[in-house]
């Protein structure tokens, strides 16, 4: 047995617990060892008063004060210097040893001189039958495996006897090889300093053992060992890749180091992408900061590596035994969790619940309703238009840079643009089709979202066959597909998901992944959603803070942030010219909504119709049709029941999400932020109904589905509440066939296809259309073969005043309709103008727009610089007879465009990577009731 065991106590105030109530259990502790110290140093890394007289009074032969930054590792090398005895015993505050433990670990040291190091066994703090830590191995690689942390102790490790290291609290080390080891190394960050010292000695020839006999109580709030308070994750991450890639270096073969150290950055790059896949984004600062860390600290591999040259006796191959095999790491220390499902966890009954036939049968409807769409390459009508011709195109629209619709309008794009180029490139052969499948397969679309909606809020499937027809029904939706507003009809499709999606999105990075990529389409579709969203973000993350105690608040925090970053550089922009009250006008083609704002217009937002012909009914039956609004009372009735039926916080967040929508509805009525020519469009209401309704439904669903009051008469409510949905979508269903949707066989291009045909299909050059009204001329300045409904952009039709480009625009236009010389033509070939058109059909002109039309075309056909083409079906076109010069854009314009594109795909494509499920996930998904409200799952 060692003559004198000298002990080394660390002492670190983390102010989380008062370190003076675990310095005095170890301290006693220490004195009622069976086999008494022999000397004792504290230091003191930051003291207090209480620390203090715990220090004068504790009979230390040394006190030393260090500064509160001071590392365990730099703590024991001050106190190594007044070492004085055979053997150093290293310890914390925390680390409160049993009374037998200290006379357990000498006699592992005196047993067999080839022992340096004996290790106990750690235990929890209040909890001696939980282990702590009792051994650390390493794979070939570096890795770091603890073999026995957090298991029960069953005695199934006491014989245990060699091993590669331990943790570093409590370790007695020979103080012979303490001195030529040179201590711990400060490098490691604080982490696997007991396995790299455990490495080291063996390398001298020693061993290392564990007396899983020597028990000592931490309790994770030491300056050693990994802190276990939740703050503290970020240290938790870093510290062990630092330490794992100093010991890379450090034990690396000589001509293996630049490879190692070069390899660094790039491995951090690999890792980053591992760990997105794998749903760990919080460990990607602290990858980086590892490797960064590393590769600066090439003094400190230097020093490492001449210390073991130093002191090494025997090869690196003696390690081998000790090390973790591959088949070990997967079968015992990495089990297979996919399999693993907890309680909570029901089939999903999607077959034998419903779901699938309730989308078959709104298939069926739409082959009745949407036959003749089928025979048509391009939808129109509304605010329909055609898409691009090739998938490049549809994504030139979606990048930064000359828009094109405009004299000179430059700048981001309008993400809608993205979410069209993505639309578009499901069918590449031909774009345009891709809308025609989009509304004719609507209705099955919105009933399986709407069921799989449903799932968050009941396991009954009579209640999620409720939501699903009650969705596909909803009156705003019907609204939009007989309108044509593919905003309306997009928003609507994507917020069941969003909600299946963002009400777990606080479980699991897969469901935040998918729910931020959602997030960005729909305030992309409708940026007047946009306060609402966010309303509900931040009583999310409240609800994340307070209930969850912060667990999964960065996956809530999260999903904003593509949204965010999708629209900073239109945000950038609209508030530089003082406009930013125009980043929440519609996007797409300008279509005014109906006007009014009366009372009666509000009572149908409340039933959710955007319009008060309450969805056909007024025209069918020739009146009002208020009572239409009534049919749909009962949804709105149940809704506001619903916090008092039970499952109160998520009643609470539905309803608050409906009064959102609704006020969204209620506030923008009227509104006006955008233009077409001379008329002024508001904002359409219904994609706020849409918010609205999905609110008000998931109440409703909810107060059926968990009020006992109902349970006896709950089958009936089903069925009243399907057929009032029914009854009241019934007009709007059969708009088609009565003749009575605003959809038409629409046309590949809004130009000529002689355009096309002369190949001025491409961007660089345009055609400049003059639509001759009551009053004077729109100007329009189209660049390539069509106004394209992905080419619309916000910057033009949502500006409050003309710029220069309109100017200079209406100045040329005015020239050409009354003036045959000049130098007009010139100065628009100059610009890329390839085409002139002179507006459409003029038949239902008015006098003053007619005598208008004539005198221009009689100014436009007799310019020699002019070719005429002739009438076409839309309208007169004159080809530009000069040499044109193509649209030109400046270098630093592409390289601003390219570097936005580059973030903004960088971040989707880090929000794709999370949504990408892994078995791990999958496994972690299964362990949660699909309900959210509800502790455990119930099968109906």
């Amino acid at each position: 047995m060692p003559a004198r065991v000298h002990a080394l106590l660390v002492v670190r105030p983390d102010g989380r617990v008062p370190a003076d109530l675990h310095l005095q259990r170890t301290l006693t502790a220490l004195k009622e060892q069976s086999r008494p110290l022999d000397a004792l140093t504290l230091v003191l890394c930051g003291t207090d008063a209480a620390i203090s007289r715990l220090a004068a009074d504790s009979g230390a032969e040394g006190v030393i004060t260090a500064d509160r930054r001071t590392s365990f590792a730099e703590a024991v090398a001050m106190a190594s210097r007044r070492l004085d005895g055979d053997a150093v015993w290293l310890l914390t505050q925390d680390s409160a040893p049993a009374p037998d433990a200290l006379i357990r670990l000498a006699g592992a040291l005196e047993t067999a001189p080839s022992v340096a190091i004996a290790a106990p066994k750690l235990v929890r703090w209040n909890d001696a039958g939980q282990i702590v830590s009792l051994g650390t191995s390493m794979t070939a690689l570096g890795r770091t495996v603890p073999l026995a942390d957090g298991e029960l102790d069953q005695g199934q490790h006491d014989a245990r006897e060699d091993v590669m290291g331990a943790d570093v609290r409590g370790l007695l080390v020979r103080a012979a090889a303490w001195r030529e080891l040179d201590g711990i190394d400060g490098a490691l960050a604080g982490a696997d300093e007991g396995l790299d010292l455990g490495v080291r000695a063996r390398l001298r020839g020693d061993r290392v053992v564990l007396v899983p006999g020597a028990v000592i109580a931490v309790a994770g709030d030491g300056v050693a060992g990994m802190p276990v308070a939740p703050g503290a994750w970020v240290r938790r991450a870093y510290a062990p890749r630092t330490a794992q890639l100093h010991r890379r270096l450090v034990y690396a073969p000589t001509a293996a180091v630049p490879l190692h150290w070069l390899s660094l950055l790039p491995l951090a790059f690999a890792r980053s992408l591992g760990h997105l896949l794998a749903k760990r984004p919080g460990q990607i600062g602290p990858e980086w900061a590892a490797a960064t860390t590393t590769l600066v600290r090439v003094g400190s591999v230097a020093r490492a590596r001449s210390g073991i040259r130093r002191t090494r006796r025997s090869g690196w191959p003696a390690l081998a035994p000790l090390r973790v095999t591959s088949t070990e790491l997967r079968q015992r220390f990495d089990p297979d969790t996919s399999r693993t499902a907890g309680p909570g966890r029901t089939e999903l009954r999607f077959f034998s619940g419903g779901g699938a036939w309730i989308a078959l049968a709104f298939l069926a409807v739409s082959v009745v309703a949407f036959t003749s769409l089928l025979a048509w390459p391009v939808l129109g009508g509304g605010a329909l238009a055609p898409l691009r011709a090739t998938v490049g195109q549809l994504w030139a629209d979606a990048a930064s840079g000359p828009r094109a619709l405009g004299w000179a309008t430059s700048g981001p794009a309008d993400p809608f643009a993205a979410v069209i180029a993505l639309l578009g490139s499901l069918w590449p052969a031909a774009p345009s089709r891709a809308l025609v499948v989009l509304w004719f397969l609507a209705l099955p679309l919105a009933a399986l979202g709407g069921w799989f909606a449903t799932t968050r809020v009941s396991e009954r499937s009579s209640i999620r066959a409720v939501g699903a027809v009650a969705w596909a029904l909803a009156p705003m939706f019907l609204a939009a597909l007989m309108e044509g507003r593919p905003t309306g009809v997009l928003v609507h499709l994507l917020l069941p998901w969003l909600v299946y999606t963002a009400t777990v999105a606080h479980r699991s990075w897969s469901a935040a992944g998918v729910a931020s990529v959602i997030l960005v389409a729909v305030v992309a579709c409708a940026p007047a959603l946009a306060p609402a969203l966010a309303l509900v973000w931040v009583v999310a993350i409240v609800l994340t803070a307070v209930l969850r105690h912060g667990v999964g608040l960065g996956r809530v925090i999260w999903l904003v942030i593509p949204t965010a970053v999708a629209f900073a550089p239109l945000i950038w922009v609209r508030v530089r010219a003082g406009d930013p009250w125009s980043l929440f006008a519609d996007p797409g083609v300008p279509l005014a909504p109906e006007s009014g704002v009366d009372l009666v217009r509000r009572l149908f937002l409340a039933a959710g119709f955007p319009g008060t012909d309450a969805g056909g009914w007024a025209a069918v039956t020739g009146s009002s049709a208020l009572w239409v609004a009534l049919l749909l009372a009962p949804f709105l009735l149940l809704a506001l029941l619903a916090p008092s039926a039970g499952r109160l916080i998520p009643a609470s967040v539905l309803l608050l999400t409906a009064l959102a929508g609704l006020a969204t509805a209620t506030l923008t009525l009227g509104v006006v932020l955008s233009t077409s020519g001379p008329d002024q469009i508001g904002i359409w209401p219904g994609t706020a109904l849409s918010l609205y309704w999905i609110g008000l439904l998931g109440a409703a669903l909810t107060t059926v589905d968990v009020w006992r009051v109902l349970a006896r008469v709950r089958e009936p409510i089903v069925v009243v509440l399907l057929l009032l949905v029914a009854v009241a979508a019934a007009p709007a269903v059969a708009a088609p066939l009565r003749g009575a949707a605003a959809l038409t066989e629409g046309t590949a291009s809004t130009l000529p296809a002689y355009v096309a045909a002369e190949g001025r299909d491409g961007m660089d050059q345009a055609t400049f259309v003059i639509t001759p009204i009551s009053g004077g001329a729109v100007v329009d300045v189209v660049w390539g073969e069509t106004s394209a409904l992905g080419g619309q952009s916000a910057l033009r039709s949502a500006r409050t005043s003309t710029d220069a480009g309109d100017a200079e625009a209406a100045q040329l236009a005015a020239a050409l309709m009354s003036d045959p010389g000049g130098d007009t033509v010139d100065r628009l070939a100059a610009h890329g103008v390839a085409f002139v058109m002179l507006g459409a059909d003029g038949s239902t002109d008015s006098d003053d727009a007619r005598e208008l039309r004539i005198q221009a075309v009689t100014s436009l056909d007799q310019r020699d610089d002019l070719e005429k083409v002739g009438e076409t079906t839309k309208g007169m076109l004159w080809r530009v007879a000069v040499p044109i010069t193509d649209r030109a854009v400046s270098s630093a314009a592409q390289a601003e465009a390219a570097r936005t594109a580059a973030v903004q795909l960088g971040i989707i494509a880090i929000a794709l990577l999370l949504a990408v499920p892994t078995r791990r996930s999958i496994a972690d998904a299964r362990r949660w009731p699909r309900v959210v409200g509800i502790g455990g799952g119930r099968r109906r």
